[in-house]
């Protein structure tokens, strides 16, 4: 595949042949999706750098109480304890007594969670259902020290993570066959891609295989295909190569002034002539005096403002119908732009109707 990538004002063409590419890397299952997962949680044994809140107070004083220890929140007053919010991803195939990682991150005042523990915390689902249970010692990655007049801080000391902190205690199982169906959904769609991936299964053998649109792939499940059979047989499809295609497409970002350019972007014969215009302001100071034998007025400073404006030549240059990227490349780099230059040449071109291609503006 090729493509073209503008990046500090240069050009760079990869030439070669358009590769075939697994359909496990360019498309995901449906019905295989991770679900979000969170709960209110609370970290102790901080040094000094919670939030000594009145809920943080108050929701230890519950934990306590369940224990048989009768507590109020005043008895409580600390800054070694904060909230938190807990939240992580329950995988499609995580079965209960797996672990998964969490991510732990404040709600209060509290300054940094370095050398906070997490107290053992639910976990529940957009149902509301709990699926897992965290605690564990927490991995901020940065710190937060300082006195009276100054502090220093590096990365975020307010989030912390636990690898392998939570506990899964409810399996959400993927369903992936629906009616002897198994459904394909492109991560980039487009039509020439999926009617490609649908021929290329029915070829193969695997199963009658539909392209329903630019970004759907339905497989019949063929006859022998049971249950403890269909990881099999996705990892058969999985295996199966795709020559992908890829839309005329030319992406900029203004911000940074990189520009990638698509593999099929062409452009119709046009003239272009792109001229700069330089300002160039300068202050200078001059000597201001009164008249000789002037008995009034003092000699002073003055300043005085000179601008320059210098405009560059521009030169027409022809570029022609370009039928790759390598050829496009060098058309604009034999023009020595820059990537300011280039980014109102495209826009130019866009609007001329000349650029063959979709621009997206970053």
């Amino acid at each position: 595949m090729r493509r073209s990538t503008f990046l500090a004002g240069m050009v760079l063409a990869a030439a070669g042949t358009a590769a075939a590419e697994r359909i496990k890397d360019i498309v995901d299952v449906r019905g295989v999706r991770s679900n979000p997962l969170w709960g209110y949680g609370l970290v102790i044994g901080l040094n000094g750098t919670g939030d000594n809140s009145e809920a943080s107070r108050r929701a230890l004083t519950n934990i306590l109480r369940r224990k048989g220890l009768v507590l109020q929140p005043d008895d409580l007053s600390s800054k070694n304890i904060a909230s938190v919010i807990v939240t992580a991803e329950l995988p499609p195939f995580a079965r209960r007594g797996s672990t998964i990682d969490v991510t732990v991150s404040t709600v209060g005042s509290a300054s940094s969670l370095q050398g906070g523990r997490l107290l053992m915390t639910e976990m529940v689902g957009a149902d509301g259902q709990v699926y897992a249970v965290a605690q564990g010692s927490l991995s901020i990655g940065g710190f937060s020290a300082g006195g009276e007049k100054s502090t220093v801080t590096k990365n975020h000391p307010t989030v912390g993570r636990i690898t392998s902190g939570g506990t899964v205690e409810r399996e959400e199982l993927a369903e992936i066959v629906e009616n002897g169906e198994i459904t394909l959904l492109l991560r980039n769609p487009d039509y020439t891609t999926a009617t490609r991936m649908a021929e290329t299964i029915g070829k193969a053998g695997l199963g009658a295989a539909t392209a329903l649109d630019g970004g759907t792939v339905r497989i019949r499940l063929p006859k022998g295909v049971d249950r403890p059979g269909v990881a099999a047989f996705v990892d058969r499809v999985g295996a199966l190569q795709v020559t992908t295609d890829t839309p005329a497409l030319v992406v900029i970002n203004e911000r940074t002034g990189t520009i990638i350019v698509g593999e099929n972007v062409g452009v119709s014969k046009v003239a272009i002539s792109h001229g700069s215009l330089s300002i160039i302001t300068q202050e200078k100071e001059q000597v201001s005096q009164p008249t000789p034998f002037s008995r009034t007025g003092t000699t002073e400073k003055v300043k005085e403002t000179e601008i320059k404006a210098i405009e560059g030549k521009g030169t027409l240059h022809v570029v022609e119908r370009t039928v790759s990227v390598s050829e496009l490349a060098r058309a604009l780099n034999a023009m020595g732009l820059t990537p300011r230059d280039l980014i109102a040449i495209f826009e130019a071109l866009k609007q001329a109707g000349a650029l063959q291609a979709e621009l997206k503006i970053m």
